[in-house]
């Protein structure tokens, strides 16, 4: 009897040592400088809302919240180094849906997984998608677009900046919204795509108000149409892609979530959904995406991963149709 209680005294006082570290992780995280590493180039929307958001959540921690920019590679530099990085919940990883939902199906041997590799720990926002010409094209509509499509098949161009990314996939959807056949232009980067566009080097473009913002309040771009069910607050000149002439609605959005590796305590996760989640209900915050036709997107751990796994779905079988490849 004596042999048993020494043998369970150990196993006990493990177990309340081990709910004792528990809690003081709770209670003390974040205790030192939060990463957030981004596939995203300096300046861009996501880039913008991280370093919005990161100072909020740095006056909440008392903690610095640093933006680690990783750009290129379909985002495989930022989601690696995330993936390798200690499970403490102090490194983070933004990615939106073409890094989480697109890139699975488009890439044979994926540098990561979404599912295996990391937890869903919060979302910065969602935001519908604006087809935008150059200011002196002659597309006025939807309906002008799918005119010329018609008249000459393959012939009018739409571009994005990666071979099977949401641009690509969401100008696909407005190929088949329209029952046209278009010639998709891809550029290595988001600068180069719109810039393309004003010049009428190709003829459109998806693209969120944030990051054709800079050549729109230029008078270099012009927005056509919203593909989405209604007109967005931050442009409600703007008509939708049904009210621009398409035959019937069309729902293109993008969303952008915060990852952690795998294994990082529950007690972070929980504390990080809370306090990003918090710092989108604020005023301040939320008119400044909205300023950017961003829609602060408050969410679950487990919402985030029933979106990834939906998302994934509904890509699998947007890239199966258009036949996209990146490898």
């Amino acid at each position: 009897m004596r042999s048993q209680i020494l043998r369970i005294i150990p196993a006990g006082f493990l177990a309340v040592m081990g709910l004792i570290a528990f809690n003081a992780h709770a209670q003390n995280f974040p205790s030192q400088q939060v990463r957030l590493i981004s596939p995203f180039p300096a300046g861009s929307g996501p880039d913008v809302v991280a370093r919005i958001v990161g100072e909020r959540l740095a006056a909440t921690w008392k903690q610095p919240v640093i933006i680690d920019p990783r750009p290129g590679a379909n985002g495989f530099l930022a989601l690696g180094a995330g993936k390798q990085a200690a499970p403490t919940g102090y490194d983070l990883v933004v990615a939106d849906a073409g890094h989480l939902a697109v890139n699975p199906s488009l890439f044979r041997n994926l540098p990561y997984d979404p599912k295996t590799d990391f937890v869903p720990v919060g979302a910065f926002y969602r935001n519908p998608f604006f087809i935008v010409v150059g200011a002196n094209s002659a597309i006025r509509n939807i309906k002008d677009l799918a005119a010329a499509a018609v008249v000459a098949p393959g012939k009018v161009t739409y571009g994005s900046n990666a071979v099977g990314g949401p641009l690509h996939l969401g100008g696909a959807l407005v190929e088949t919204a329209t029952g046209t056949k278009m010639l998709h232009v891809p550029y290595k980067e988001i600068s180069q795509l719109y810039l393309a566009v004003s010049t009428g080097e190709v003829d459109w473009a998806m693209a969120s108000l944030a990051s054709a913002g800079p050549l729109l309040k230029a008078g270099k771009l012009r927005l056509i149409a919203v593909a989405d069910t209604k007109r967005l607050d931050a442009a409600p000149a703007v008509p939708t892609f049904e009210e621009a002439g398409g035959a019937k609605p069309l729902v293109v959005r993008g969303w952008v979530a915060i990852m952690a590796p795998r294994g990082t305590p529950a007690s972070a996760v929980a504390t990080l959904n809370r306090d990003i989640n918090e710092a989108l209900k604020q005023p301040s915050v939320a008119e400044k995406l909205n300023g950017f036709g961003f829609e602060p997107y408050v969410l679950t751990p487990s919402a985030i991963s029933a979106l990834i796994a939906s998302e994934t779905v509904f890509y699998a079988d947007v890239v199966k149709r258009t036949g996209a490849s990146a490898d």
